[in-house]
């Protein structure tokens, strides 16, 4: 490590600046369980656009349809944007501004969804088309953030203390829109009217909290000088200039660096097995089991909890065995998940699911975080996370096919939940042949 980068890590790490990274954790996670997961869906589907659909043009857009394309659009952006994003907030030692400004666009913009009513179909699409995109750009430069105030044997379980307190605020802030939705009638409001609410009380959540983060975390300083041929020209144009080429060049890196590769390619596949699971949970819940929507939203909220301390328990372990094998644990117990779910019936069988399902849940996300983490140079990180959040966003598309498929030519989505363990058998087999300790050296060497 080079002096430059001692300053670095000794100016913006220690208690506070965790503290001040970990609440956004905290702040943005009620916008992600009570938006995108626990309201905005439903209310989208009966009150924003209804069973009849959307006009385009000649074609018949149903609601779920156009949800999925919503939150595609989003992920696009990224999927587009992030490395060039990553790498102009490196060089520029900009990723609080960067940070700040996705999150306070998103959530200014999931605050307003408070004002959409039956049929603002498109004022509705619009505030969260924004809102995700604020909120998948500002994780990019959050977590970029890890490695500069964390050490290396610290990083796993601050990556674990983040979403522990992330678990715990959105799981808070879900619970009191669970409690104004199910108390309406005792307030004498509509549930249309309790939805916005509590969707507009997420943003503020969000919002407020926020300045947690705005206080408490600093900016390292800039890794290197501006170059003197661009020193001339405007500086959005200087760095997007530098942005592009060094995502070029941390392509070449990436494709040289086989261990940081192959694990991306193990996350990529173990997490498409992640993702479908979650996504699909209550359409299982619905459709093969015929719970209510009542036990669903109780279930996730008892997931929220539980994965506070599964992320906690995951960094515990992993500071016993490291992190690659209590990763592979969980990978392990994800495929015990999808087992158990094709066999159970009762509601006592699907709470004791959920219960895993959190348990392994904050587990795989933390340790995915920090393992990665721990493998990229810490002069580079937006850089790299936004590569990260790529094969991140890249990796949701393949599982709920797969399940579709299944579901379409069997009939039963038993046997599409069951077919999702390859994905986890092949992401544990793929991470088997990680090796943490040469990517490190290779880290320190330069090797990049």
């Amino acid at each position: 490590m080079t002096q430059m980068e001692q300053n670095n890590q000794h100016n913006i790490s220690g208690g506070p600046q965790i503290f001040g990274w970990c609440m956004y954790d905290w702040a943005n996670s009620a916008y992600v369980t009570t938006v995108v997961a626990g309201v905005l869906p439903i209310y989208f589907a009966t009150a924003i656009v209804g069973k009849a659909g959307v006009q385009i043009g000649n074609t018949v857009v149903s609601a779920d349809a156009l949800w999925a394309y919503l939150v595609s659009a989003s992920a696009m952006f990224v999927f587009l944007f992030a490395p060039v994003l990553g790498a102009i907030s490196d060089f520029s030692a900009s990723k609080k501004k960067f940070l700040i400004t996705f999150a306070y666009t998103g959530s200014i913009c999931a605050t307003l969804l408070y004002f959409c009513q039956s049929g603002d179909v498109w004022r509705t699409a619009t505030l969260f088309l924004i809102a995700q995109i604020g909120y998948v750009g500002a994780n990019v430069f959050y977590d970029a953030f890890l490695p500069q105030i964390a050490s290396e044997d610290k990083i796993d379980w601050v990556s674990s203390k983040g979403f522990s307190y992330g678990y715990i605020g959105g799981g808070l802030q879900f619970a009191i829109t669970l409690g104004l939705v199910a108390g309406r009638g005792i307030i004498g409001i509509g549930q249309g009217l309790a939805a916005r609410i509590g969707m507009g009380m997420a943003g503020l959540w969000w919002a407020g909290f926020t300045l947690f983060t705005l206080k408490k975390l600093k900016e390292a300083e800039a890794i290197e000088s501006m170059p003197e041929k661009y020193q001339s020209q405007p500086k959005i144009i200087a760095y997007t200039a530098i942005g592009i080429t060094r995502t070029l060049a941390t392509i070449r890196k990436v494709r040289r660096f086989k261990h940081l590769l192959l694990f991306l390619i193990a996350f990529m596949v173990y997490n498409d097995g992640v993702q479908t699971v979650i996504s699909m949970a209550t359409i299982y819940g619905t459709e093969e089991l015929g719970f209510s929507a009542t036990i669903l939203m109780v279930t996730l909220l008892m997931i929220q909890i539980i994965a506070a301390g599964g992320a906690l328990l995951f960094g515990r372990i992993a500071g016993k065995i490291g992190a690659k094998r209590a990763l592979m644990l969980a990978l392990l117990l994800w495929s015990g998940v999808v087992t158990y779910a094709y066999f159970l019936h009762t509601v006592t069988e699907f709470f004791i699911l959920g219960a895993v399902v959190g348990i392994v849940l904050g587990g795989s996300q933390a340790l995915s975080r920090s393992f990665y983490g721990a493998m990229i140079p810490k002069e580079a990180s937006a850089e790299f996370y936004g590569f990260y959040s790529v094969f991140s966003k890249f990796s949701a598309i393949w599982g709920p096919l797969v399940f579709a498929i299944i579901r379409q030519i069997t009939g039963t989505p038993r046997l599409a939940i069951i077919s999702l363990m390859i994905f986890f058998i092949v992401g544990l087999i793929l991470l088997a042949f990680v090796d943490e300790e040469k990517a490190k050296e290779a880290k320190r060497s330069g090797a990049f």
